[in-house]
């Protein structure tokens, strides 16, 4: 306390620039606060990455199956690879409807001390991004539970997304073709887009059967003679069940692989006819291969086509798109009756940037009703809700020199750091109060000397306690901020504008409050005593 005298002192003493300064820092916070992106969310490091690299729609199995080993085995080379797992094509279950072009690679790696010295998260994924390069497969980085979560509220299996609408897929392509090109090629994005990728809508490869019904009818053969033969040959047919256990398996039928993927072969397929005699099934119908839609996506009504696109970790998501829309107007034509829709971590920022829009207003005003009423005094109200941007500057600048960005998660510590920010305001307050009621009821308040002595001492009577809430918190959140692992990321911004918004909080209640109430009192002192002037005073 005796220590803390003569900073309340030099306080109200040099009350002018004191407050001049702090209202000169909090104008300043403007600038890193413009400086910092927005996100919905920090990435989730699960110690561990889904790597997703999507093909044009027809590749075969073979090829693959050759392209899947080969990137499972530069991924094994990386030191911090533990061990790597691939699929692709879909598995047996009806809810994976993956294609043979979408690859599904789960990367585990190794605990970060076993890294090599200084290389980063971001550093890894970069240097994956640079070996994994193979023609017309774009690389998508993101992590496994997540990617799951993503493709199954929104259907993107990127942290961004573009979908347009329209009536006709083969326009839907070109419109996605057209925006996927733009966010590569352009110097605006280049450096913020690892890659972009539009489905083809239209892209996938055939082999269409077509019965001639006036060819068949006249060797007494229907359309459905024609198809079982197509579908023994191509499909399959059950003819037995195999038991194992309480399992059960069918058992199908049909021509080796060697014959299904040959043309010349398949034109040789024997159709029996009701005589006994069997013909090529060339004479009942014609065979060709055809270029149509590999899935056919519907929303909201529509037919709808998805852009991927991956976002490096240096830019925002929000910020990201504010960019990306601007250079989809500039170079890409939109045609009438077709939309563009933003979805991915977009959607989920948008929504959260609606609510928070709502619910920091409400808080804010809550806080000033509920210091109203215990005060009964609307200039003391707003002097201790003076606490509340004071103590959000110091988060901005801690934010803004550890490049974090604003998100859920940053919100929800500013918000805190604002709550307790009002509790050190206010405890602050009523004791400089009670010492300038204490001495006004003894009639030892006289001169603008006699008020600095009380704010002196009112301020000295909560210095301890003060220290204790915001050295406590401090020090709690302090090892958070060196912490690292799963759910690290997002702990670090919850735990960031509360740290510096403490410190400021302080300062601004132990140094510049007394400095205020010194201002507002003496006024008072002032007009009730129009004698007393800080010449007589000094005098």
């Amino acid at each position: 306390m005796a220590a803390y005298r003569p900073v309340v002192a030099f306080a109200v003493r040099f009350r002018w620039p004191v407050v001049g300064g702090a209202v000169l820092i909090l104008a300043l916070t403007v600038i890193p606060f413009r400086q910092l992106g927005n996100e919905f969310m920090p990435p989730l490091n699960e110690g561990s990455i889904l790597y997703m690299p999507t093909a044009l729609p027809g590749m075969s199995i073979t090829e693959a199956t050759q392209t899947l080993q080969t990137m499972d085995r530069i991924i094994a080379a990386i030191p911090e690879v533990e061990h790597v797992f691939g699929k692709v094509g879909r598995s047996t279950s009806a809810t994976d409807p993956a294609p043979l072009s979408m690859v599904e690679t789960v990367i585990t790696l190794k605990p970060r001390n076993q890294w090599r010295e200084g290389l980063t998260w971001d550093g890894l994924i970069q240097e994956m991004d640079q070996k994994l390069r193979f023609p017309g497969m774009p690389n998508i980085f993101w992590m496994p539970i997540q990617t799951r979560t993503e493709m199954l509220a929104t259907g993107i299996r990127s942290a961004l997304g573009i979908k347009v609408f329209g009536p006709d897929l083969a326009t839907i392509e070109e419109t996605g073709v057209a925006i996927e090109k733009a966010l590569q090629a352009d110097e605006r994005m280049a450096p913020y887009t690892r890659s972009a990728f539009a489905e083809r809508s239209t892209g996938g490869y055939f082999l269409d059967f077509t019965v001639d019904r006036a060819a068949a009818a006249r060797l007494g053969l229907n359309v459905g003679d024609v198809e079982r033969v197509i579908m023994a040959a191509m499909g399959g047919t059950v003819v037995s069940q195999t038991v194992e256990g309480r399992e059960r398996y069918n058992i199908l039928v049909r021509y080796a692989r060697d014959y299904r993927d040959n043309l010349d072969a398949l034109e040789r397929v024997l159709v029996p006819t009701s005589t006994g005699a069997q013909i090529p099934i060339t004479q009942v119908a014609n065979i060709e291969f055809q270029t149509g839609p590999p899935s056919v996506r519907s929303e909201d009504g529509q037919l709808v086509g998805f852009v991927f696109v991956d976002v490096k970790n240096d830019i925002g998501i929000a910020d990201y798109v504010e960019q990306a829309k601007e250079v989809v107007a500039d170079n890409v034509d939109i045609p009438s009756g077709y939309r563009l829709a933003w979805a991915g971590q977009f959607q989920y920022f948008e929504r959260a940037k609606a609510k928070l829009q709502l619910l920091v207003p409400a808080t804010l005003f809550l806080i000033f009703f509920m210091l109203f009423m215990h005060r009964g005094s609307l200039t003391e109200t707003l002097v201790v809700m003076l606490s509340v941007p004071f103590s959000l500057s110091g988060a901005v600048w801690l934010l803004w020199w550890l490049d974090f960005k604003l998100s859920v998660a940053v919100w929800v510590g500013m918000i805190a750091v604002a709550g307790l920010a009002v509790e050190l305001g206010l405890l602050m307050m009523v004791y400089l109060d009670i010492a300038w009621r204490d001495r006004e009821a003894e009639r030892r308040l006289n001169t603008r000397g006699d008020l600095q002595e009380a704010v002196q001492t009112g301020a000295g009577q909560r210095i301890r306690p003060m220290l204790m809430t915001g050295l406590a918190l401090f020090m709690g959140l302090v090892p958070i901020m060196f912490s690292s692992g799963t759910g690290a990321d997002v702990m670090q911004r919850i735990a960031a504008p509360m740290v510096g918004g403490v410190v400021s909080a302080l300062i601004m209640v132990l140094v510049v409050f007394p400095a205020i109430f010194m201002f507002w009192r003496g006024q008072s002192l002032t007009k009730g005593s129009p004698a007393l002037s800080e010449e007589n005073n000094e005098r």
